[in-house]
């Protein structure tokens, strides 16, 4: 895929900078585009051009990917995902990377400090502090009869591994008991989510891995004809018909991340630009999915969250 904004006529081609962009490839596009905007937003319409060449595949071609963006000499990588990100990091070292959504790159080796990540790579994060015990805590207020949380979760994904002990830790804390689901790719789904029934969980927490969201719909689908109860990390599981999401803003992280394009673009380096963590974590509701499920959400949880759908 190809991105050329408006420019002016005379500008030299050699002049154009070419950015890379290294992930898996979604349901649908919400997320790339988000990056495209971000950068028209800082201006790359009006009188300059930016390149931006897409190469998303199966987590098993990332190296691969990443190693074509250095051959094809591209001025600037951006990863969507631990996976891509790392894929990233091992095919060069001197090639800025620009992380645009990322769980932890501490825990997974990508960086060893956020204030100083030193070398290549910087960006955003998602990573904030409790956050799954959060949605833990979230969960049983609106399902005050759950005990057993059934996690779905990328067990080929190292930064998952982080979500996986922080909901284990949770759910001890709230007494409740906690099913782990791994799924490596969207072949184990359908097995791993019938293995889960025997289980009879009250809950489905559902992280916002890239290859889970992949098959998103298959999820929801399979949760509603079940009435089950679900929790994400992002928003936009909740509008496509989950009942509850708290995370980060997923456009906001990667409308920074362009932030973080352009001034590496104007020559900033990598190494001089701390990795950001969101300041803001969203609580949304979805009381039409409550309604399906025979649920009532409790008036206090409906105040506290930042947008309810009716």
């Amino acid at each position: 895929m190809l991105f050329a904004p408006l420019a002016a006529d005379g500008q030299r081609a050699g002049s154009v900078p070419k950015v890379g962009v290294l992930g898996v490839p979604p349901p649908d596009d919400a997320a790339y585009r988000a990056l495209l905007r971000g950068l028209q937003d800082l201006g790359y319409v009006e009188g300059k051009y930016v390149f931006v060449l897409f190469r998303l595949g199966e987590p098993s071609r990332l190296p691969e990917l990443a190693n074509e963006l250095v051959r094809l000499k591209v001025d600037l990588i951006t990863t969507f995902g631990t996976p891509a990100a790392q894929a990233a990091k091992r095919a060069t070292g001197t090639v800025p990377i620009v992380m645009a959504v990322i769980g932890d790159p501490i825990r997974t080796g990508i960086v060893t400090s956020l204030a100083r990540p030193g070398g290549n790579v910087t960006g955003v994060t998602n990573l904030g502090p409790g956050i799954a015990t959060k949605r833990m805590e979230l969960l049983k207020e609106a399902v005050p009869k759950a005990s057993r949380v059934a996690l779905l979760w990328n067990s080929a994904n190292p930064d998952q591994f982080a979500h996986l002990s922080e909901a284990e830790a949770g759910a001890r804390l709230l007494g409740m008991t906690l099913h782990s689901v791994p799924v490596r790719s969207g072949e184990e789904l359908d097995p791993a989510l019938a293995a889960m029934m025997r289980e009879h969980p009250s809950v489905l927490l559902v992280t916002g891995d890239t290859v889970l969201q992949t098959h998103i719909s298959r999820i929801l689908a399979f949760a509603a004809k079940r009435l089950l109860p679900t929790v994400f990390q992002l928003r936009e599981n909740v509008e496509a018909g989950g009942l509850i999401s708290y995370g980060s803003s997923r456009p906001d992280l990667i409308r920074q991340a362009a932030v973080y394009i352009d001034k590496i673009l104007r020559g900033a380096k990598p190494s001089d630009l701390p990795i950001e963590q969101p300041a803001k974590f969203e609580l949304v509701i979805n009381l039409k999915t409550a309604k399906a499920l025979g649920l009532t959400i409790p008036a206090s949880l409906l105040l506290r969250a930042d947008h309810v759908i009716e």
